[in-house]
């Protein structure tokens, strides 16, 4: 054994300090179920047997041990053992999907975030509000929509509904009819990977027929 290796065991006072480092924040396929388990832990179920069996309708595949061991940490800590919060990535991929698309781990995710946060919870409301709107062309909702948003402590989103609302005509419009420049986007994104391609080799008459030719 190394120096820093003997060291290391010499110093832990307790056994949990020696599990450090590579196989601290390893993922666990109790992860998803942790928030669950700690609402339930604050509402006074401490039965390890039953709160396995509630978690295991929600999909959960996991031992009993390994739930035994994650409330276990609750019994001995004198402080409460708290779940690993999601990454802002995760929540916000969870957040711009469709609710129908998220599996029941990350609902019930979504779920305990949205009741810790009440900033979260009220924007993952306008987001689906607006995302309905888009898909099913309901521009005549966007006032309501502008309205709620408004209501909500919501600075970034406040900035984005003054940027609509100076559009309001045709953001209702776009929003409404079934009509899109994504044709045009199509052809401007076309044109642009022809310059690419062609950069430093060759002049604006090289370039346009090159343009014409891969229509």
């Amino acid at each position: 054994m190394t120096y820093r290796t003997v060291k290391q065991f010499a110093d832990a006072a307790t056994l949990e300090e020696l599990f450090t480092g590579q196989w601290q924040n390893r993922p666990s396929v109790l992860d998803g179920y942790e928030p669950y388990l700690d609402d339930r832990w604050s509402e006074g179920c401490t039965n390890v047997w039953k709160l396995r069996e509630e978690i295991v309708p929600l999909g959960y595949k996991g031992s009993y041990q390994r739930v035994r061991a994650f409330l276990h940490d609750k019994r001995t800590s004198p402080q409460p053992v708290t779940a690993r919060p999601p990454s802002p990535r995760s929540v916000a991929g969870w957040i711009l999907r469709r609710p129908d698309t998220l599996t029941e781990t990350e609902q019930l995710q979504l779920k305990a975030v949205r009741t810790h946060y009440s900033e979260l919870d009220a924007l993952t409301g306008h987001v689906r509000f607006f995302a309905t709107m888009l898909t099913e062309r309901q521009g005549e909702r966007l006032p309501d929509w502008l309205d709620a948003v408004r209501q909500d402590d919501l600075p970034s989103l406040h900035t984005l509904a003054a940027g609509i609302d100076r559009d309001r005509d045709a953001v209702i419009t776009g929003l409404t009819l079934p009509w899109n420049s994504g044709v045009v986007e199509g052809h401007v994104n076309r044109i642009k990977m022809l310059k690419r391609q062609m950069f430093a080799r060759a002049g604006f008459s090289l370039l346009r027929k090159g343009v014409l030719l891969a229509r």
